[in-house]
């Protein structure tokens, strides 16, 4: 993998040769919190995205205090590189990733392809949850520099800042108020933040859930006028951040884009405000 700009992918070949690494710590994170009982990766410590990581009151993730707690608590220190994965193609994994670098958690990597690429290799699997004693996890204040709130964006839009929209093409003309089977997710308005570049999430993945190459990624997003101009800065959005957090990840980590934020409250929150503009193709 010698190809992008950083090594924050592994293959699922070096996951399995690093089962049994006491300074590694495998977690599982899927859209389905479901299948991680069903089956997972030896010794893999499963987080429900929903529950586990997300603030049960707010619409926010956890403060720092919360956030190293419950990672001490599954047995995660600052020492430990973490190794994520999960479901539809590592969407609330690259999630996680992104969550952790925000809390400035450099010792972390993503497996190069979901849980369903790793069982169709027929590598190890268990049912049973890893016990692992309590940890000291410290998480860092918020790194800003990769994270944008919904006043930044809307400072963004005439400043020649790159916005790009990693939800589906119906999603993004305004034909569909949320993807199928997401409605509880949706927003008050469908369409787009005018200006933004459509590139759906999932054009960075082959069929098997593994990226692109950089080759082909840069040429994906330099065609979409994301990248490969001034070098300015590039916010990505979706529907609820996760989508967006694997495009992150892409431009971020795999090819190197320094100023790259991920705009988290995405659609949900923008569709939903007040005042704010929106494009709307369908109409």
């Amino acid at each position: 993998m010698a190809d992008y700009a950083t090594d924050a992918l592994v293959d699922t070949q070096w996951v399995e040769d690093h089962l049994d690494d006491d300074s590694i710590r495998i977690v599982e994170v899927d859209e389905n919190p479901a299948l991680y009982a069903e089956a997972h990766i030896p010794g893999a410590i499963g987080f429900d995205w929903k529950k586990d990581l997300q603030d049960q009151v707010r619409r926010d993730f956890l403060g720092p205090e919360d956030f190293g707690a419950l990672f001490g608590s599954r047995g995660i220190s600052n020492e430990h590189t973490i190794v994520l994965y999960g479901d539809r193609n590592n969407w609330f994994a690259a999630y996680t990733y992104w969550y952790l670098r925000y809390y400035g958690h450099q010792k972390v990597k993503l497996m190069n392809g979901p849980r369903e690429k790793w069982i169709s290799e027929d590598r190890p699997t268990t049912t049973d949850a890893p016990s692992h004693q309590a940890a000291s996890f410290e998480a860092k204040p918020g790194d800003d520099s990769i994270r944008a709130r919904r006043d930044e964006v809307l400072s963004a839009l005439d400043s020649g800042t790159s916005l790009v929209d990693v939800r589906s093409p119906q999603e993004f003309s305004g034909e569909l108020m949320a993807m199928a089977g997401y409605e509880q997710e949706g927003a008050q308005r469908a369409g787009h933040i005018p200006g933004a570049a459509s590139v759906p999430w999932a054009q960075a993945v082959q069929e098997d859930g593994t990226f692109k190459s950089a080759d082909d990624l840069r040429e994906l997003y330099e065609g979409k006028g994301v990248i490969g101009g001034d070098g300015g800065e590039i916010i990505a959005y979706c529907r609820i951040g996760e989508r967006s957090a694997h495009t992150w990840f892409v431009l971020h980590e795999l090819l190197g884009e320094q100023n790259v934020r991920n705009y988290d409250g995405s659609w949900t929150e923008w569709g939903s405000l007040v005042a704010v503009p929106v494009q709307n193709d369908t109409v």
